[in-house]
């Protein structure tokens, strides 16, 4: 185990952080605000501790999959602390436990929610709030490929244990270059959907921390009543940028290239699209009495599935008062999620698409058991071990949910609210069903819950491995041993 290059890289964590938190500062110059002071003395504090530990950069830059995970885990869990430490200081959020919620939710992209009065919030904290989305979107690790000097090898196993999905490749045949031409793509989308969002005339400040949102999938917003007091036509152009930000962006890679038959033959995009269509298909059909209008109903269905589906956690309405065949419908996209390769979380389409495609093979082979069946994706078969990992995470995906679910029945909270709020968290989409609703939040919850969650949230946005592996004794027994001889 090389602890030198994790804390190495954990230090540019810190200082990367630190950096980032002066944006707050120039909103809280812009509107006059106090607040803008704790952001920039944290600031300083974090940029300063970050480059003392950074500056001992180890001889030895390689590492492999075990110090990718450990550094991916501690990395997230730094940046929720860290980050949590001006919700404190101003005493917007004084509990360190809410705190930590609050920013791990923003970071993980999750976007469940403690406070009740969003709209009390200083400019700069609902800046910093919003923020955390889309620093945690594309992931801070990633942006760190693109800028620090590693050795090739090394940046795959960072890039392994970050990015969602069941196999991690390269756009280009450089790890750095690919981090880079995946900030581009999500900078350039991110700066389209401001764009259009002023256009239709919305404030600027709430344009830019929506965007922030829907891009990093996170979900949180600047009024209390979420999305609902935007237009019809805004809440549309949220509704299309929560779908394309859940798409592999794979997909807009080829685009930029001008390779569109390569683009549309991507069948992950595919399912998603059509289980999307479904979804909303389905929700409108199970609302049709409950909505006044088709329009309303089929602008409200497709926002809601959208924003669910691609783990965005935005709402327009309170779902939890929709029909129940409809609340089903979302309960499952709630599974699914997004894309692997996209800011979106949830168990990923191309893994249902692997198990789908797996027991369909077995379905085939007792037919005809002499049949030779492999299970194939894009007309490429897929390597076994891919799919035993497949099976492994949803293995440990339903043991998480189960035992998380079993730590919240503690609270004796209905079965619904701890299963909605564990699957709302750990798929990093935001709000749940019941005393966890998007007309509610998760304050009622005790800090033990909340603890849990937090780690759910970390757990699921990382793919489980990194969270888990700290746990593991023998990753930390080296380290403890090198400090007992010297």
């Amino acid at each position: 185990m090389n602890y030198k290059i994790v804390g190495y890289i954990l230090g540019h964590v810190i200082r990367i952080e630190g950096l980032l938190m002066l944006l707050p500062c120039l909103v809280a110059l812009i509107y006059q605000e106090k607040a803008g002071f704790v952001y920039a003395g944290v600031s300083m504090l974090l940029i300063l501790l970050g480059t003392l530990i950074a500056q001992f950069k180890p001889k030895n830059s390689v590492f492999h999959i075990k110090e990718g995970a450990a550094i991916t885990g501690l990395s997230w869990i730094i940046l929720s602390v860290c980050g949590a430490t001006p919700f404190m200081v101003t005493g917007e959020i004084p509990s360190f436990v809410d705190a930590v919620f609050e920013t791990s939710s923003g970071f993980t992209t999750t976007g469940a929610t403690i406070l009740s009065d969003v709209e009390a919030l200083s400019h700069a904290s609902l800046f910093w709030r919003s923020f955390t989305h889309w620093i945690g979107g594309m992931g801070v690790l990633v942006f760190l490929l693109a800028i620090i000097p590693l050795s090739g090898g090394s940046r795959i196993n960072l890039m392994k244990a970050e990015s969602p999905g069941p196999q991690v490749g390269k756009l280009v045949p450089k790890i750095k270059d690919t981090a880079k031409v995946l900030y581009t793509i999500y900078f350039v989308m991110t700066i389209i959907q401001i764009v259009i969002l002023l256009l239709s005339k919305m404030p600027v400040f709430d344009a830019i921390t929506i965007t922030f949102g829907t891009a990093g999938t996170g979900g949180f917003s600047v009024r209390n009543d979420s999305m609902a007091s935007y237009t019809n036509f805004q809440i549309w152009v949220v509704t299309v940028f929560m779908f394309l930000f859940g798409v592999n962006f794979n997909f807009f890679f080829f685009i930029s290239l001008g390779k569109f038959k390569k683009a549309f033959a991507i069948e992950e995009v595919k399912w998603y699209l059509a289980i999307y269509l479904m979804a909303v298909f389905f929700c409108v059909i199970g609302n049709k009495d409950i909505l006044e209008t088709f329009s309303d109903n089929l602008r409200h269905s497709a926002f809601q599935v959208a924003s669910i589906m691609s783990t965005t956690g935005y709402s327009t309405v309170d779902f939890n008062m929709w029909s129940p065949s409809a609340k089903s419908v979302l309960l499952l996209s709630m599974f699914i999620g997004a894309c692997a390769g996209s800011t979106g979380g949830g168990f990923k389409v191309s893994r249902l698409m692997i198990l789908i495609k797996s027991a369909h093979k077995e379905l085939k082979s007792y037919l005809n058991p002499k049949s030779i069946n492999n299970v194939q994706m894009e007309g490429k078969t897929l390597d076994k071990d891919l799919i035993y990992s497949v099976l492994v995470y949803l293995a440990l995906y339903v043991i998480i949910c189960i035992s998380s679910c079993m730590l919240l029945s503690i609270e004796n909270q209905d079965l619904v609210t701890n299963f909605s709020a564990v699957l709302a968290t750990f798929n990093n989409i935001g709000p749940g069903l019941e005393s966890v609703g998007p007309a509610t939040n998760f304050a009622s919850l005790t800090d033990f819950s909340k603890c849990v969650l937090i780690f759910d949230m970390i757990a699921g946005r990382l793919e489980l491995f990194p969270m888990l592996v700290l746990f593991m004794p023998s990753l930390w027994t080296g380290f403890f041993k090198r400090k007992s001889a010297t």
